[in-house]
């Protein structure tokens, strides 16, 4: 039997990316998956690739409303929740001059906000037993120039861990992150106006990586899986890093 059958999970940010990797994977293992995302059309070309036991939910986790959309939808049509993994998130560079406030705010709107409250709203939902992982990145280690607020709303995503992590353990409920380093996925090319732009940071970044590559989606499924899973059962509270070394050598 799959190790995952019977179970439900919820996954944000579901459309692309680390994400859709991850629902293949639950699924895989047995899970039947929600997944919801910002664009309606990536949504539902993602939930054809997965191609079975997933429904789609459009929406925007900094949206109050379309996370309790979400999570009504759940509630009818599954119940209750074994697994969240929230995943959502955005990206956007500037620099501590030349940043805004708007920048400022789009950013901890789904970043923190979007995070928190996916959490906090999933919470009667979710089982006695379950699991919770937050994708948070490596960034959160590093001083890198133009990610300060990025960086800062990761850092807070690792704190949400441990505080719930203590919250939830009466209930058995396991709370732990995830810290990718560099990944392949659409979020690189989205930072960058030109391809060329996109491939340079890529080699940057596999120069500073001790293992001279960058990541996967496939790779970080893997270890969301196994933070979901009982495989992991003996740990809450943790940061899982997955950065071939980028944060600790």
């Amino acid at each position: 039997m799959s190790k995952l059958q019977n179970k439900t999970a919820v996954i944000t940010g579901g459309s692309s990316g680390i994400g859709l990797a991850a629902a293949k994977r639950l699924v895989e293992e047995g899970a039947y998956v929600f997944i919801t995302g910002r664009r309606a059309a990536e949504l539902e070309k993602a939930k054809k690739e997965i191609g079975r036991n997933v429904s789609a939910v459009q929406g925007d986790v900094a949206s109050l409303a379309d996370l309790d959309r979400l999570y009504a939808t759940v509630k009818a049509e599954r119940g209750g929740i074994d697994i969240l993994v929230i995943n959502a998130g955005i990206v956007e560079m500037s620099t501590l001059a030349a940043a805004t406030p708007e920048h400022f705010d789009k950013i901890f709107n789904v970043n923190v906000r979007g995070v928190f409250f996916s959490a906090n709203k999933a919470l009667p939902l979710l089982r006695d037993g379950g699991s919770v992982v937050l994708v948070s990145s490596a960034v959160q280690f590093k001083g890198f120039p133009f990610y300060g607020v990025y960086a800062a709303t990761k850092a807070a995503m690792r704190s949400f861990t441990r505080s719930w992590a203590a919250e939830l353990k009466e209930r058995r409920i396991r709370v732990n992150s995830l810290s990718p380093g560099p990944v392949e996925t659409p979020i690189i090319d989205s930072q960058f106006k030109t391809k060329a732009e996109g491939d340079a940071i890529r080699a940057q970044f596999a120069q500073m990586v001790p293992m001279g590559r960058i990541g996967n989606a496939e790779e970080m499924a893997a270890a969301i899986y196994f933070l979901a899973s009982e495989e992991s059962s003996y740990s809450t509270g943790i940061d899982l890093v997955a950065d071939g070394g980028f944060s600790q050598i």
